[in-house]
């Protein structure tokens, strides 16, 4: 009965919520594959929009959803996340025209029965890149002709078919009053709009609402939507309130030219800023340990664990959101510590610092253990080499680079030390003392290679040789 409830409850959210932000599969590289899920989870979206698997000179789509057991195993994965398939895709559709595939009854059918087996949203996806809108009379005529049975086979079926197309408001109207079919609407997309020279807000209030399924809410890839000037996202939600349309926004590219190929950075921020604007942003369930610090203080403590996860690439992620507060809240802990240790110093130096001990001890363990939640061993590794500035790779890659002669296990040892300072250094109180804590290990190695019949005065002076002959310094 409370799981029935809960359910009710969470549904009632979700047809409260006008907007809904997705992600598109085939561009997170998750064409038809069952990551596709998780990965749209860990960026943040609400759900995603499915293709049907590429087409090319194939009469059919590259379909493997149309095996009943596959679906169903998709469907699964899919409900045990809460992603939901907002619309079906046909994006094979992009580099061709409709006009060329004779089969374009049987594709679409393909693509209502994979999105009833699959439980999505009853939206299809139909991009008409390939095919004539104006110019071309009598291809214009067969065009409309094909939608026309599209959408009466859409209709039959419950579903609405979203075209998209090189036009703006004025001729999307014009196409779809020649088809004349309520289950053909626009499949709105901000990039062509801009490209066509529109305000999107404008361009979509005369439209109408009623005229448009769903929208690929991204600009061409450049920067982040975020940091696009030529979209003006508050003004764009401002008109789609007026309007009272509500329904999916799908980021389709707006990637950061810089890192293109960062699928996670690229599209956790951009759901993470439409949502922003048009939906509610998850709140963290690691509460942030701000109350009665100076604000100054907390802003640079956030931007110093903002470091830590954009370097993992999850600064707008809903895990990043959580595994900011744990870092900035180990900054919080240690000032806490030590601050209480310089207190009680005053009236007895041996209990400070065994108070002090005690408690790094305690909040070490304790660090790794909660970002352990949100991230495996190799992040959590990653996360120290930010709080300690990169010393371990530096170190270990200059005295590799040294002596090219190391055997294997003197670089295990050099590099085993060199994460045991890390260990050390992560409790530190300041990055003079992080220094120091490597400084001391770096005694250590050294005389461990001097044990081991190393000159190293003798390969110092060979390795700046090197260095500079290939024009770098020391």
């Amino acid at each position: 009965m409370f799981l029935a409830l809960l359910l009710s409850a969470a549904t009632d959210v979700a047809m409260a919520q006008p907007y809904r932000v997705g992600v598109c599969d085939w561009m997170i590289l998750k064409r038809q594959k069952l990551g596709e899920f998780a990965l749209a989870r860990r960026l943040g979206a609400d759900g995603v929009e499915l293709d049907m698997g590429s087409l090319g000179r194939r009469e059919a789509f590259d379909n493997q959803l149309r095996d009943p057991a596959q679906a169903a195993h998709f469907r699964r994965t899919a409900d045990s996340l809460g992603v939901k398939i907002g619309a079906m895709a046909m994006s094979g559709f992009f580099g061709q025209s409709l006009l060329d595939k004779d089969t374009y009854l049987e594709l679409a059918r393909d693509a209502f029965d994979t999105a009833e087996r699959m439980g999505a949203e009853r939206t299809v996806f139909l991009p008409l890149g390939g095919s004539p809108t104006g110019g071309d009379a009598a291809r214009e005529r067969e065009l409309v002709k094909r939608l026309q049975a599209i959408g009466q086979l859409a209709a039959e079926r419950g579903f609405v078919v979203g075209i998209e197309a090189p036009l703006t408001a004025k001729g999307y109207r014009r196409l779809l009053k020649r088809v004349g079919c309520p289950s053909v609407k626009v499949f709105y997309k901000w990039q062509t709009a801009l490209e066509l020279g529109a305000d999107i807000a404008k361009d979509l209030e005369a439209l109408g609402r009623d005229n448009i399924v769903a929208m690929h809410a991204s600009n061409t890839d450049g920067v982040c939507l975020r940091d696009d000037k030529a979209i003006n996202a508050v003004a764009i939600r401002r008109a789609l309130d007026r309007m009272k349309w509500s329904g999916w926004l799908f980021v389709e590219r707006s990637r950061d030219t810089t890192m293109v190929r960062n699928v996670t950075a690229n599209y956790s921020n951009n759901v993470h800023y439409l949502k922003s604007v048009f939906a509610e942003l998850p709140q963290a369930a690691v509460a942030l340990d701000s109350a009665g610090r100076d604000t100054a203080y907390v802003r640079s403590i956030l931007g110093r664990a903002a470091k830590v996860t954009d370097r993992l690439g999850i600064t707008y992620t809903p895990d990043g959101q959580e595994v900011r507060n744990i870092v900035a809240n180990r900054y919080f802990e240690l000032n806490d510590i030590y601050a209480e240790r310089d207190s009680v110093k005053r009236l007895d130096k041996r209990l400070a610092q065994a108070q002090c001990d005690s408690r790094l001890y305690r909040s070490h363990f304790a660090f790794d253990a909660n970002l352990g939640r949100y991230l495996d061993e190799r992040e959590i590794e990653t996360v120290k080499d930010v709080m300690t500035f990169g010393v371990v790779k530096v170190t270990y890659d200059a005295h590799c680079d040294m002596i090219p002669s190391l055997r294997a296990d003197e670089k295990q040892q050099i590099l085993l030390w060199l994460k045991e300072a890390r260990e050390l250094a992560i409790d530190a109180e300041s990055s003079k003392k992080k220094h120091e804590v490597f400084g001391k290990y770096k005694g250590r190695i050294n005389n461990y290679l001097t044990r081991r019949g190393y000159d190293l005065a003798k390969e110092r002076a060979a390795w700046y040789e090197r260095v500079k002959a290939r024009g770098g310094s020391l």
